[in-house]
């Protein structure tokens, strides 16, 4: 190193406290995309726009369709829950609702495990372990998140690939739209915010778990302190004590 050139580094209290935030930056994020993804209509759209005046997209619960001049949007619902439906659309919105909710409580779990939090402040190790948790959570809703929308992508593209392997025309043909990529992404996010959660933050178990005995420490001898004082207190003195504040009330 030459003269004059110093190098900062974060401290492990700020390295742990950098990687909550960017954790709990992916996981917003991430629980947002999943979520919208699935309740928005645009799983699969006509992949033909020079034939078509309109663009048709079809979600996880309704289709809707757009004029491209005019910009008028009309959707039509899918039949009741408990009608038929194919198993892909099924399955999807099976597993995506599942990966909404195990995000969801993961990001919620996250915020009250961070340090800036007043959410038990004086219990460090359970804050830690709420964000460890927090992270698994968030890698098993990408599980569901990720095979969901990938499947039902990969699904698309074989049977677009089918039919014009075939040379069969239906007149509209598909391919994923903007929605399906919104779920990979989500489910991406939550791998890696759960990564940074569950493997980065379990490096700080043996600090916080030092830091939660030097304050039970410290809170026992305090403890300690004040029982040895009363005991020891001469009887005298606390008599004539109470007698001067008798005095000084009258």
């Amino acid at each position: 190193k030459g003269p004059g050139i110093h190098t900062k580094t974060l401290s492990p209290a700020g390295m742990k406290f950098f990687l909550q935030y960017v954790g709990c930056f992916f996981a917003f994020f991430s629980a947002g995309f999943l979520i919208t993804s699935t309740w928005t209509d645009c799983w699969m759209v006509n992949a033909d726009d020079s034939l078509e005046v309109s663009t048709k997209c079809r979600g996880l619960w309704w289709e809707c369709v757009t004029n491209v001049f005019d910009g008028i949007q009309t959707c039509d619902e899918y039949d009741s829950i408990y009608a038929e439906h194919p198993v892909k659309l099924v399955l999807t919105r099976a597993m995506m609702i599942t990966a909404d909710i195990l995000s969801g409580f993961g990001f919620l779990f996250l915020v009250l495990g961070l340090d800036c939090v007043k959410f038990l402040p004086d219990e460090p190790l359970i804050k830690l372990r709420i964000c460890v948790a927090s992270g698994v959570m968030l890698l098993i809703a990408g599980l569901p998140g990720i095979t969901g929308s990938v499947w039902y992508a990969v699904d698309v593209y074989v049977e677009r690939s089918s039919l014009l392997f075939h040379n069969v025309f239906l007149g509209i043909q598909y391919k994923f739209g903007w929605s399906c990529w919104l779920g990979m992404a989500g489910s991406l996010g939550c791998f890696l915010s759960g990564s940074l959660l569950t493997c980065c933050m379990y490096l700080f178990r043996g600090e916080e778990a030092q830091l939660h005995s030097a304050y039970s420490l410290r809170k026992g001898y305090s403890s300690a302190a004040t029982v040895v004082t009363n005991v020891h207190l001469p009887s005298s003195q606390t008599a004539t004590s109470k007698m001067y504040a008798v005095d000084t009330r009258v």
